[in-house]
């Protein structure tokens, strides 16, 4: 299954287009197959006052937990959506993080170092976002050059279902392409291309039975 190529303004509209009303009902139904997005963020750990960047933020529903479990942290969200960053304006205020949590439009492949006035981030996480992004690649490539030299990259996305029954990966596929959802194949490989071209660290599996992949890319490997 793959996707074609699509414009960042092309991409921005559909997402506008499929958020548009999904939006409001998207923390309460997505909890039951986005798996393993709250033990992404119970590792994060960032440093006390450290800087903390979620690519496809969506409704800020990651974000605002986060800020909770670490409080010393500042917060940073981008999402290519005016629609679902809409509906993060408001939760982030009515979370009361509004001082805390700070957002923007922004496409994830055209990301660069002076994001937000900063030269990078100590964390940096993307949930369940690589399959919705037709340059996939391009986004990892951008988080990995935002990283602090100490600072590490958290993913967690759809695996490939290859351990579980072949009609449940056949029904769920189908699912998420109607949503523009692709689960990305070769996640491991690209992420282990850029840990070894930027000399870092990668710790990768596939928990749920290939359910997922989780992947953090790590701190500069020491000579």
């Amino acid at each position: 299954m793959s996707s074609l190529p699509i414009a960042p303004k092309d991409h921005a509209r559909l997402m506008d287009g499929v958020y548009r009303m999904q939006r409001h009902i998207y923390d309460a139904t997505r909890k039951y197959y986005l798996l393993g997005r709250d033990q992404l963020i119970g590792e994060l750990a960032p440093p006390p006052g450290g800087t903390v960047l979620e690519i496809g933020c969506g409704t800020a529903r990651n974000l605002i937990l986060a800020a909770r479990r670490w409080p010393e942290a500042r917060f940073f969200g981008v999402d290519i959506s005016r629609e679902m960053l809409a509906t993060a304006r408001v939760q982030v205020a009515r979370a009361g993080l509004s001082d805390r949590i700070t957002l923007m439009q922004a496409d994830a492949t055209r990301l660069e170092p002076g994001l937000f006035g900063l030269a990078g981030f100590d964390r940096i996480f993307i949930s369940y976002t690589l399959s919705m992004i037709p340059d996939w690649q391009g986004a990892l490539r951008s988080a990995t050059g935002l990283l602090m030299r100490d600072g590490r990259l958290h993913v967690v996305d759809f695996g490939q279902q290859d351990r579980l029954p072949q009609l449940w990966r056949k029904l769920l596929f189908r699912w998420l392409e109607q949503f523009h959802v692709v689960p990305r194949a070769s996640i491991g490989v690209v992420m282990s291309d850029l840990a070894q071209g930027a000399q870092r660290s990668l710790a990768i599996h596939r928990p749920l039975r290939g359910y997922a992949w989780a992947g953090i890319m790590g701190p500069a490997v020491q000579a």
